[in-house]
């Protein structure tokens, strides 16, 4: 190397560090968000042992090899595998629901020209987001329950529907109303994004359009969806990168036995074989479950990366 890419080199740094002095509290703002990823993301893969150990209270370390056994038991297990299709059909559901009506609704709020019409309508749809699934779930049990307000109003009409109710109690069933429900509490909240990015839109583009004698459909088509297409494409592979994420605090708060064949998820069946079924937490077989998960998870993630990138989007990996 020579003495003039020796000098280029130390000025570089020297442009570095005077740049992170200048903004150094901005970098002391991030301390304490880098501590707590370290902390709480990192440290924990230790963890990830138990997996492939039978767990001993002398530590992981001090815990024997199992040879793959928690992964054999959980193929082995009757209730996983249809836990595991239970939860992959529910998401997939949840994705072809539950992804688009966001985009939809953004759409729609962003129609409305006046502002203040629109920020209500921002409030109103943002709001269940906020109430928890236990809350929900009474107001579920309330409306759809054998003794709910539908089913009365269902008896009025039509006395034998009526007498047959089992809304909550039938599998299929149970899977749309878990997505249906999904789609109410989260789709305003899902809006937020998408109306950031259509307001970095260029409005003389719209304004050209106008010109041009083009109607409103026109320009959601040409305009408005080309422009949040980017937005729409990292979104779409973060939402598949959660693929067996089956929605734990619904179903746990909602579900009942009869709707176990078709709603019972990997995340509530380990929780009933924890803390119902056994008198003690298998440690090493529920790290070997969340490892199971999280390595389908991946590969979706770069499933979906691929898909996008083949259909010339900038992708997100």
């Amino acid at each position: 190397m020579t003495a003039q890419s020796l000098a280029g080199l130390r000025r570089a740094r020297r442009n570095i560090w005077r740049e992170i002095y200048n903004y150094r509290w901005i970098y002391l703002m991030i301390i304490p968000t880098l501590v707590f990823i370290f902390l709480f993301k990192y440290v924990p893969m230790y963890g990830i042992q138990l997996a492939f150990k039978n767990y001993k209270l002398a530590g992981i370390a001090a815990s024997p090899w199992n040879d793959l056994a928690h992964f054999k038991y959980m193929m082995n297990e009757p209730e996983f595998l249809p836990a595991l299709r239970n939860t992959v059909v529910i998401s997939f559901m949840r994705i072809l629901v539950g992804f688009p009506f966001p985009i939809f609704l953004a759409l729609l709020i962003n129609e409305c020209y006046t502002p203040r019409y629109r920020r209500v309508l921002q409030t109103v749809y943002t709001f269940p987001h906020f109430l928890s699934w236990v809350l929900l779930a009474g107001i579920m049990l309330n409306l759809l329950g054998s003794t709910g307000m539908v089913r009365k109003v269902v008896m009025i009409i039509n006395p034998e529907m009526g007498q047959n109710w089992n809304f909550l109690y039938d599998g299929n069933i149970y899977r749309w109303v878990l997505v249906l429900s999904d789609v109410w509490k989260e789709a305003g909240w899902g809006t937020i994004i998408y109306l950031a990015a259509i307001s970095g839109i260029d409005q003389s583009l719209y304004e050209a359009a106008v010109i041009d004698g083009c109607n409103r459909w026109h320009k959601i088509l040409y305009i408005t969806l080309p422009g949040i297409v980017s937005m729409i494409s990292i979104q779409f592979v973060l939402r598949v990168g959660y693929i067996m994420e089956g929605g734990f605090d619904q179903v746990f708060n909602t579900y009942t036995p009869p709707v176990y064949e078709k709603g019972d998820i990997i995340d509530t069946y380990i929780y009933r074989i924890s803390f119902v079924r056994t008198s003690g937490v298998d440690l090493g077989f529920s790290t070997a479950v969340g490892l199971f998960k999280n390595v389908i998870n991946f590969i979706m993630m770069l499933s979906g990366n691929l898909f996008v990138r083949s259909l010339g989007q900038e992708a997100v990996l």
